[in-house]
């Protein structure tokens, strides 16, 4: 009976160590989810591309050269004399107001002539057309609005009350920047402030302190003649317009 209890009592143990000498098992488990659940890797599909970049996401492109392209050339009539004036008036507005993207620049077309005065060769400068301004801007009511509104402005060259002004064509551009402050070869004359009839004092040269009568204007050369009165008889005299002055 004794020793049918020990062989009893050796049983588990036997077991025991069987099951703990074992070899593992060489199929690894298989992997498992967070959740603890084992993972389809045969099935699984690769992540899905990132969506494309939207407005918000991208750069806003350099809207100058736009902006520019609505800008042209026209042509203004303004008061004649006070070109310079205008132009910094509308300048000086068009900041104060805050219409620079409207806005590009204004020239007055000017040429480099040599004149003759007292003597001497003096060079300055003749506008090409005076009484007008060429204005680079956006045409719209605001720019409309502030040129009318500033002294001394007529109105944009071809435009009316219901019709837009025709912008110049970009030979007329290309020409008039061409000759601004182009020199012009010779000598221009100025304009006489006489005319025929008048009474003149010679101011300077041989005939200087003797008064006579203006009896023509030789404008292409510059010169006045003037008939005096030398030992008793007429003489006319051609004198430069310098010489002379209103008695």
């Amino acid at each position: 009976m004794a020793d049918e209890l020990a062989t009893i009592e050796q049983q588990p143990a036997a077991e025991e160590g069987s099951s703990a000498g074992s070899p593992p098992s060489s199929e690894p488990d298989a992997p498992t989810t967070p959740d603890g659940m084992a993972e389809d890797t045969a099935g699984a599909q690769p992540p899905p591309p990132p969506p494309p970049p939207t407005a918000e996401d991208t750069e806003p492109e350099d809207e100058g050269g736009a902006a520019d392209s609505k800008k042209h050339w026209y042509v203004v009539k303004v008061q004649s004399g006070r070109e310079e004036s205008i132009k910094e008036t509308i300048e000086r507005r068009v900041k104060i107001e805050g219409l620079e993207e409207y806005f590009g620049q204004i020239i007055i077309p000017v040429e480099k002539v040599t004149e003759m005065r007292n003597g001497k060769r003096v060079v300055r400068e003749r506008k090409l057309y005076p009484g007008y301004l060429m204005v680079e801007v956006e045409y719209n009511d605001r720019i409309l609005y502030l040129f009318r509104e500033t002294s001394g402005v007529g109105d944009f060259v071809g435009g009316s009350l219901n019709h837009a002004p025709p912008p110049m064509s970009e030979r007329e551009v290309e020409r008039m920047k061409g000759r601004q402050g182009e020199h012009v070869p010779g000598i221009a004359h100025a304009k006489p402030k006489y005319d025929r009839g008048d009474r003149v004092k010679v101011k300077d040269g041989t005939f200087a302190g003797m008064e006579g009568e203006v009896k023509d204007l030789l404008e292409a050369k510059g010169l006045v003649r003037v008939e005096l009165t030398i030992f008793g008889r007429p003489v006319p005299v051609e004198l430069e317009y310098w010489q002379v002055e209103h008695v």
